[in-house]
């Protein structure tokens, strides 16, 4: 027969009040148990007298190999009758992945739009610290034949082309 350290809900609705019971592990939650080996009252402020507790039989039954839940093993852990490790879940704070993805989206447009800024901006001190150059108006007048402007020069070299066809 495996034995568990356990609670058991006593108490009225929205009113808990636990026993703290050796029980055998098949039994139901609130049903049958071996031994009654203390109390626990969340509903007392914490540096009252919220757990009441056996010392000597819960003991007992550790030596017998009960194996106490969770919150009993915090209980008998602040009484010193045992050791309980402390627990890790590294996941629990995790988001979903949904949320995870839409995390990830909004980071890659973060960084997008970083980088943009940035670039706008080297081309931005880039052109400050240029000299300044002639405007295209003028480079196109210099490479249109002389006594053309620049207006005149493409409109005329379009016909030619056309007629080379």
């Amino acid at each position: 027969m495996a034995v568990k350290l356990r609670l058991a809900r006593g108490g009225s609705k929205k009113r808990p009040f636990y026993s703290i019971v050796a029980a055998d592990e098949r039994m139901p939650r609130d049903g049958r148990y071996i031994e009654k080996l203390g109390t626990y009252n969340p509903m007392l402020p914490k540096d009252g007298e919220r757990v009441v507790l056996d010392k000597e039989r819960a003991e007992h039954w550790l030596k017998h190999g009960a194996k106490p839940t969770d919150r009993v093993a915090r209980f008998l852990d602040a009484e010193g009758l045992m050791k309980r490790e402390a627990r890790n879940n590294p996941q629990k704070a995790q988001p979903g992945k949904k949320a995870q993805e839409r995390v990830a989206e909004a980071k890659a447009k973060e960084e997008e739009a970083a980088a943009a800024a940035a670039a706008a901006e080297e081309e931005a001190k880039a052109a400050a610290e240029a000299p300044a150059e002639e405007a295209p108006v003028e480079e196109a007048a210099a490479e249109a034949p002389a006594g053309e402007t620049a207006a005149e020069a493409p409109a005329e070299e379009a016909p030619a082309e056309e007629k080379a066809e």
